[in-house]
């Protein structure tokens, strides 16, 4: 069979570094098993996994089991490094979710689930942790089917020692063999004769199986309904139909740090998991020579640039033509390391070396031909932003290049320049999101940054008009300088922006000098009399006076100038504060504290109803000011159990007084003494 691939999945904590090294080391890939503590594990060796503790980034091993070739994909667990788990699943064949044996945190695995459904990827659900768990099986199945949208299928259940609450898991009922196994760290489960006292609970959990399976295959359903036991040999084909049509998830237990139920996993994903065929057809993947898909791209220090890949069709090798690009060389992952190999075939995950053209997400075949039902999904929208500047600022002429670097590499960070503030913001899915690229930014780049929260884009805006009257003149030998001006100003409604008329009659201002005046009226609109751009001023010119050898352009545009500096404090200047259209999508049961949340943020709460597509979640919409959602998301996914979410976008500008316009006019005309005095 064609190599198989499988991304593991799941919450922060929930061990699936444990269950790759279990993988791994059941498989002959490694002959010693690492742990995260030790920071020894073969996912985890970059300087930023290693310092947390923690997957960063998707990493892949291949290994061979029974002389089949396959690839895992070790998916990081934290929420805000949803993107390289997203991207990792698009390109497997099945996803192995790893969950803890806790009933209070299957919700966690609501927004994986989702993408899985939404995307028909078929999934395996392996429940780790066994030996810690207090709960029924059967109590922790029906809290992670609350957040399925497909059937969770149980394929085993516990045998537990003697001891309180049942004592410990000490291994498992195959509830289609109908065989029982007692857990031998280290090697292979003991079929043992199963014991009495799990007999009942056996039968019940098979039925329910059969019962489930039966659901979508009527020859099954005549068999049960007949009181015929169906051979082990239909019912395990039911589940390879079934898992390969994402039509139901099959529930698996284990402990992978004690390699318990590993062996069961791979047998399970040996003979049920679809190939990459499948997986083609689902991505739309047409038949095209060597039909490569990238899914993550690394910028090695000594390596260069490397696309991570999966191959769909043909073989790619080094010298091999892709979209126009030459391969430069075809490595096989193994952790953050890679060997070279003369060529890949279909179903192999590669690493594609200086492919430089290459992007995540890009289909690359051999013609160049593009598939047209081929679509990638789009990433994540960032959520949380800081303000950056090079510790060094002789690093500022290198800084852009790194960062496109950074965002090739993880397509959930962006980078812009505030036009309004005229800051440099990197954005992303959270504190841990941008601190993982700080480290990145120094440890690959050599660029250490300073960061520190971004300002908000106030403005300001007039009350009153008022009509002004400046003169500007100017002696210094030779031609002068003179202009003189009457202007009118007065305000706009909101979102008007500037508007200038021209009311000037008689000449009293020659037409080649109003330009100049609309120029300069402007120009000084870009910092009021309280520090900030003012909006939705109207400024009319309706008379003054000219001399024919000392008036220029830019007499006229310097009093145009002065003129506003002068009228504008007399217009009664309010200050505005950006005010964001939120929608916060969260579980119905957390709905009170979300609306805390933002009604704690001077937020106006306008609706909440039920999140289309969403079982049991709930979007609420509100108002809430700039200023207030630089954190939120940090407080809001600890109210949330790291789930909840938020999309916004800039509705309008209100005006804003009290002590907070005090503080922040404040503040700004304290930064500005400061700047003045540097």
């Amino acid at each position: 069979m064609a190599p198989r691939c499988a991304a593991i999945v799941g919450p922060y904590l929930s061990g699936k570094t444990a269950l790759l090294e279990s993988l791994l080391f059941v498989t002959g890939a490694i002959s010693r098993k690492g742990s995260a503590k030790e920071g020894n594990t073969v996912s985890d060796s970059s300087a930023e996994a290693r310092a947390r503790k923690m997957s960063v980034e998707v990493t892949a091993a291949t290994t061979d089991y029974l002389g089949e070739r396959w690839c895992f994909l070790d998916c990081p667990g934290s929420v805000e490094l949803a993107q390289e788990t997203r991207n990792a699943l698009m390109v497997a064949d099945v996803a192995i979710v790893v969950a803890e044996p806790l009933i209070d945190k299957a919700l966690m695995l609501a927004p994986t689930l989702k993408f899985l459904d939404d995307h028909q990827i078929p999934h395996i659900l392996f429940i780790n942790k066994m030996d810690i768990s207090t709960h029924r099986v059967r109590e922790m199945l029906d809290a992670l089917q609350a957040v399925s949208a497909r059937p969770l299928v149980l394929r085993q259940v516990p045998i537990r020692g003697a001891g309180k609450d049942g004592g410990e898991v000490t291994g498992y009922v195959d509830l289609v063999s109908e065989r029982a196994y007692k857990y031998h760290p280290g090697q292979e489960s003991d079929l043992i004769q199963m014991p009495e006292e799990v007999l009942p609970r056996e039968q019940e959990a098979r039925g329910r199986m059969l019962e489930s399976l039966a659901d979508f295959d009527d020859h099954l359903m005549e068999e049960i309904l007949s009181d015929v036991a169906p051979p082990k040999e239909e019912i395990y084909q039911q589940f390879a139909k079934d898992l390969a049509a994402d039509l139901i998830v099959p529930v698996l237990l284990g402990e992978a740090e004690r390699d318990g139920g590993v062996r069961r996993l791979l047998k399970a994903l040996r003979h049920e998991v679809p190939g990459p065929e499948a997986t083609a057809q689902r991505l739309g993947i047409s038949s095209f020579d060597a039909s490569t898909l990238v899914f993550k791209t690394y910028h090695q220090p000594h390596a260069g640039k490397l696309s991570l890949a999966r191959i769909f069709g043909g073989k790619v090798g080094e010298g091999s033509v892709l979209n126009g690009v030459r391969v430069a060389g075809v490595l096989r992952p193994k952790g953050n390391a890679f060997d070279k190999v003369p060529e890949a075939k279909t179903g192999e995950v590669v690493a594609l070396a200086r492919m430089e053209e290459v992007k995540t997400g890009d289909l690359l075949t051999a013609s160049g031909k593009r598939n047209p039902d081929f679509a990638w999904p789009a990433p994540l929208e960032p959520l949380f932003a800081l303000a950056i500047d090079a510790e060094n600022r002789a690093d500022e002429v290198k800084l852009t290049a790194a960062l496109a670097k950074l965002i090739e590499e993880d397509t959930s960070l962006a980078f812009t320049n505030d036009p309004s503030t005229h800051e440099l913001l990197l954005s992303g899915q959270g504190e841990i999101h941008l601190a993982i690229a700080f480290d990145r930014l120094k440890n690959r780049f050599g660029l250490p940054m300073k960061h520190r929260r971004p300002q908000v884009s106030y403005k300001e805006t007039i009350r009153n008009g008022v009509k002004q009257h400046s003169r500007f003149k100017r002696q210094s030998g030779g031609h002068g300088q003179f202009a003189d001006v009457h202007i009118e100003v007065w305000p706009l409604e909101r979102g008007k922006g500037y508007e200038f008329h021209d009311r000037v009659v008689g000449g009293s201002v020659p037409r080649q000098f109003i330009g100049s005046v609309e120029d300069g009226a402007r120009e000084s609109l870009v910092r009021g009399p309280l520090g900030f751009p003012v909006v939705d001023v109207a400024v009319a010119l309706f008379d003054g006076q000219y001399h024919s050898v000392d008036s220029s352009d830019m007499a006229f545009k310097t009093v145009a100038r002065q003129a506003m500096q002068e009228a504008l404090p007399l217009c009664g200047p309010v200050l505005l504060e950006p005010i964001f259209a939120v929608e916060v999508s969260a579980p119905a049961e957390f709905t009170a504290r979300v609306h805390n949340l933002v009604t704690g943020r001077r937020g106006q709460i306008l609706n909440f109803q039920a999140k289309e597509d969403w079982t049991g979640w709930e979007v609420v919409e509100a108002l809430v000011p700039q200023s207030e959602l630089h954190d939120m998301i940090i407080e809001l996914r600890s109210l949330t159990l790291g789930i909840g979410n938020f999309a916004c976008q800039f509705d309008h500008l209100q005006e804003l007084s009290g002590r907070l316009a005090d503080k922040v006019i404040e503040q700004r005309q304290s930064g500005m003494a400061q700047k003045g005095a540097a």
